[in-house]
């Protein structure tokens, strides 16, 4: 998993991170958008140029005529003060114009950048969400797409112009002033660049150890508030209360000092551009001392230095927002370059089930190196069969499930579907063919309608409806007063256990797959529910291969095959007289099992 701070991330070259950025600003498939940056790098130039060369020489003719003491050329000198005004505006609208034109770059930069990173998240592996904060990622990802946008703003319209400004005006200045004018005002830039990058990377450094503790405290909250059933449960309110309150006093602190290190950064630019701004216009005003420049000459130099100042003040807050920028965007490029743990081998093809036949062959696999889940997993299950897999926790049931979807590679052996490997196949299509009714069932924040129809794209409501029939759910939806539009809640925390297990069992009906495992489908249930469930269960398995992971033996009876693990191995199998004849593992169980259940109705009966 990449690095979700600013802290841990390398020093990220800005140059690197704009070359990948750039075919996402400079699009090959939208001639359009190329053009629109072509018309805003234009305007760009043209309000320079109107601002540089035609406000500054209007208001200095305008003051020359009037220091002459002739009130002949008053409606010259209106002309051209009304003329200043108009250059003034004219600046703005095409600064403006610039903007109109370029927003739709930016934003469609932005969303193709988002999208990929959205879609490249849900191609990585399941061990990487099961790694993941989803708080940090979610930031990370914000504070990207947040970037884009303002990077390109900076780069394009405010550093490009300003240097092209910098050069009118040094040629304006070498050609009417001389060489010190030239040689002050450079000194001046590079004097003022030096500062504020010095004084910037010391405060990035305070900026980037905000980010870490905002994006601590960020994940710390969404995961507390994702579990506040759990907080509840242990009356740990307060201490999650403090626990935030510790984070963010350690966010106010860094916070207090950047901003005050904004004062010394703004102290020190504004000293050096003043000194200049001062320095630049008494050499003007010694040279009108002695008749070389004229009066006009001074407000020329002030304006012309004045309007160069104002990008160059932004450009502490532009530098910093650009680094910045390059760290936030370099985390998402992170995101981008995080490997694909399961990938579709080279040639893949689609799985083609024609009958449904699934075969484990020596399977061995580990989610880590030093410990072993399956270990030489052998199970045939022919086509339309049912075959049920049982055995203490930690066996490796639900591990099948997570194999079959190819969540993770197997590390030895292999599966087949109908004599395909998994492994050759798309995953697309692997997983278009399965269908699961998961022992943890989490819901989408909508309507129950959303959630069962989930199960295939287009599915209609007469579909939806049979399938809420079938998960016997329909009556309990009929009661609610908004039917298949009530939302279910964040995770589907607003309906019972047995409940979202139910829309689950509808879902997958919905899908209709040739493949169905049903991974402690039930477990959610009453006595009552499950019964009911049970003949559904029963019915939907007919006609497909169906896998069921059971913890509760008296759901698996039925099987046409029961396979028992234990420590990663097959310890048994066959069918449940079989099994209970031979007095091994799976008998022990049942005896055990049936003792529990008479247990609980003597004391129910109590």
């Amino acid at each position: 998993m990449p690095p979700l701070n600013s802290e841990s991330a390398p020093e990220r070259p800005l140059l690197a991170t704009m070359r990948r950025f750039l075919p996402y600003l400079w699009p090959k498939d939208s001639p359009g958008l190329r053009a629109r940056i072509v018309i805003a790098l234009a305007l760009v130039v043209i309000s320079k140029l109107i601002q540089v060369y035609g406000a500054p020489f209007a208001l200095q003719g305008a003051i020359d005529r009037m220091a002459s003491g002739s009130r002949d050329a008053v409606w010259l000198v209106t002309a051209l003060v009304v003329g200043y005004a108009a250059a003034r505006l004219g600046g703005v609208l095409f600064d403006n114009l610039r903007n109109a034109v370029f927003e739709k770059v930016g934003q469609d930069a932005t969303r193709r950048l988002a999208s990929d990173v959205f879609a490249h998240l849900h191609r990585l592996s399941l061990r990487f969400h099961l790694e993941r904060r989803t708080g940090a990622i979610t930031k990370v990802v914000e504070r990207g797409t947040k970037s884009i946008d303002t990077m390109l703003y900076f780069l394009l319209f405010n550093i490009a112009p300003t240097i092209l400004e910098l050069g009118l005006v040094l040629g304006i200045f070498w050609t009417r002033f001389g060489g010190w004018l030239v040689t002050g005002t450079l000194v001046m830039v590079v004097v003022y660049i030096s500062f504020t990058r010095w004084v910037t990377d010391w405060r990035s450094k305070l900026r980037e150890q905000m980010n870490d503790l905002d994006t601590g405290a960020v994940a710390h909250a969404v995961d507390s508030l994702l579990n506040f059933e759990t907080v509840k449960y242990f009356n740990a309110e307060a201490r999650e209360a403090a626990r935030y309150d510790k984070a963010m006093s350690s966010y106010m602190k860094a916070a207090v000092t950047s901003e005050n290190s904004l004062a010394w950064l703004n102290i020190g630019q504004a000293l050096i551009t003043n000194t200049m701004l001062g320095a630049g216009m008494a050499l003007i005003v010694w040279g009108w001392s002695s008749g070389r420049f004229t009066a006009g000459d001074v407000v020329l130099v002030s304006t012309l230095l004045s309007q160069l100042f104002r990008p160059l003040d932004m450009l502490g807050w532009v530098y910093r927002t650009i680094r910045q920028g390059v760290i936030d965007m370099g985390s998402m490029f992170d995101l981008i370059d995080t490997q694909e743990e399961i990938a579709d081998s080279p040639g893949a093809r689609p799985l083609d089930v024609a009958h449904g036949h699934v075969r484990f062959e020596n399977v061995e696999f580990s989610y880590d190196p030093d410990r072993q889940i399956l270990k030489g997993i052998d199970l045939d299950i022919p086509a339309g069969a049912t075959v049920a897999v049982v055995g203490p926790s930690g066996a490796g049931k639900s591990t099948l499930a997570r194999l079959m979807y190819r969540f993770y590679d197997i590390t030895g052996g292999r599966i087949t579907i109908d004599g395909q490997d998994i492994r050759t196949v798309t995953q697309a299509s692997l997983r278009a063919a399965i269908g699961i009714v998961p022992q943890d069932t989490v819901l989408f924040n909508d309507t129950i309608g959303y959630n069962i129809a989930y199960g295939r794209e287009g599915a209609g409501p007469e579909e939806i409806a049979d399938a809420a029939r079938g998960a016997a759910i329909a009556g309990f939806i009929q009661s609610l007063p908004d039917g298949f539009d009530t939302r279910v809640g964040e995770r589907g925390l607003k309906l019972s256990g047995g409940e979202k297990q139910r829309v689950a069992i509808a879902r997958t009906l919905v899908k209709n797959p040739p493949i169905l495992i049903l991974d402690e489908a039930t477990s959610a249930l009453d006595s009552r529910t499950e019964a009911d469930i049970q003949a559904t269960l029963e019915a939907i398995e007919r006609g497909r291969t169906t896998i069921v992971i059971a913890h509760r033996l008296s759901t698996v009876v039925h099987a046409d095959r029961i396979v028992v693990l234990e420590a990663g191995r097959v310890a048994e199998q066959g069918t449940h007289a079989e099994l209970l004849r031979l007095g091994g593992v799976y008998a022990e169980m049942w005896t055990r099992q049936a003792q529990e259940r008479e247990a609980g109705e003597e004391l129910a009966a109590e």
